[in-house]
């Protein structure tokens, strides 16, 4: 079976088309939140403003400030905001496109390498997230996951890059569709729980401050992002429905290889690794559900389990060899 040099081409132009895209998304994100923080301040601002006496003749009339009330919107700059998002579904187009050219140029899936896994997950993260966005208004976390993903085709093309080539035998199985499709949606969930998690924790030290009575500091976007209790429950929720997800990817990998080694278990760094992880996020949906942990010590147990599945990718498929050395699955 010979692979087509020219889709792969194609395939090659559309990544570094999708990157522009995103990079300019990425800056319409970053605009979108500076003018939601200022908005956010003038308003703080004005609702602690104090009376302003106007004097005439020998009374004294006392004018307040008029604040928003309670249940007012912000003002913001939102066109920023949807300007971004369209650039998102733009750059996931192309993004796709790269994905689907790389697949077709070698007639397989396009993932049987490290850089087509860092190219397709990432796609598959921007998915994830364009289809919560449908459903909940999270683009605040908009930079936060454009960003990764961008840094993440970056790293593909300059560190990871591999010539479209036919697979191993290993991965000449329907389970290579199977298993690695489902890791791809949990991956992508626990990128964004990942944003939404450090997000979370930087609210909850300018909460403590402002608490306090101290003075807050920090850029401007941060104070329109949501209370750390609500970002906490967004990074909860995605990482709920994740977990399940990461369960059958892990059961998955042991029936397929037994299928394709004779064993379902080995003890080969990934098999050990994609098991870390899942035991990781299996105790932090205990200590949150059951032992009544959230807020900072919940969120800490949340960034060890993602720190786990960088170094499943970047780490243990460089330095540990095993039966999984030629791939960047789980």
């Amino acid at each position: 079976m010979t692979v087509d040099e020219t889709l792969a081409q194609v395939s090659n132009n559309l990544v570094y088309s999708a990157m522009a895209v995103y990079t300019i998304a990425l800056g319409a994100y970053a605009i979108d939140l500076a003018g939601l923080g200022e908005a956010v301040r003038a308003r703080n601002t004005a609702r602690r403003a104090p009376s302003a006496a106007v004097r005439e003749g020998r009374g004294a009339v006392a004018v307040a400030a008029a604040p928003p009330s309670a249940g007012e919107p912000v003002p913001a700059r939102r066109k920023a905001a949807n300007i971004a998002v369209s650039l998102t579904w733009l750059a996931l187009l192309l993004h796709t496109g790269a994905v689907a050219a790389r697949g077709v140029s070698a007639s397989r899936a396009p993932w049987g390498n490290m850089y087509e896994f860092a190219l397709t997950g990432s796609a598959v993260v921007t998915a994830v997230f364009a289809a919560v966005l449908l459903r909940r208004d999270l683009r605040f976390l908009g930079a936060f996951v454009v960003g990764p993903v961008l840094l993440t085709l970056g790293l593909a093309v300059a560190v990871l890059y591999t010539e479209s080539a036919e697979l191993v035998p290993a991965l000449q199985s329907y389970w290579l569709v199977i298993h690695v499709s489902v890791a791809f949606v949990s991956s992508a969930l626990f990128t964004i729980a990942f944003s939404s998690t450090v997000l979370q924790l930087v609210q909850e030290r300018r909460e403590r401050r402002r608490a306090a009575g101290r003075r807050v500091e920090g850029a401007r976007f941060l104070d329109a992002l949501p209370p750390a209790e609500q970002l906490e429950r967004t990074s909860y929720r995605l990482i709920a429905v994740s977990f399940p997800l990461w369960t059958f990817t892990l059961v998955a990998g042991a029936i397929w290889a037994e299928v394709a080694w004779g064993r379902y278990w080995g003890w080969d760094p990934k098999e050990v690794w994609t098991f870390v992880i899942w035991t990781v996020y299996a105790a932090y949906l205990h200590a949150r559900a059951t032992g009544g942990w959230g807020g900072t010590r919940a969120a800490w147990i949340a960034l060890a389990g993602y720190a786990c599945i960088l170094v499943n990718f970047g780490v243990v498929n460089v330095l540990f060899p095993g039966n999984h050395s030629y791939a960047g699955i789980g």
